[in-house]
């Protein structure tokens, strides 16, 4: 976790080529930034292709997944911290939190 306060959290997570987040969805906000690397994401069925520089945005309720096509490095942010860390980050894609690894 980078930062966070009672509205907002900032995470940035590494994934290996080969990577695979399950579908998923929650009810915040979610913008993706990606530093380095490719992904693939899922939206609602509609799959695409993100790499270094891009960004998108998944709305709360959408259901999404990704899977890394490089080693990867993103930047999430998600509105609206309803749990502790770790329990968001297992929802958003399985990650695990500082200390869980």
């Amino acid at each position: 976790m980078l930062a966070h306060n009672d509205k907002l959290l900032v995470a940035e997570h590494e994934m290996v080529k080969g990577w695979v987040g399950k579908a998923h969805s929650h009810p915040h906000d979610q913008v993706v930034y990606v530093m380095h690397g490719r992904l693939r994401a899922t939206c609602q069925d509609t799959a695409f292709d993100v790499e270094a520089g891009d960004t998108f945005v998944v709305r709360g309720g959408v259901e999404h997944g990704a899977s890394a096509v490089e080693d990867l490095l993103v930047i999430d942010v998600f509105t609206t911290v309803q749990r502790g860390f770790g329990c968001l980050t297992c929802i958003c894609f399985g990650f695990a939190a500082p200390g869980e690894r």
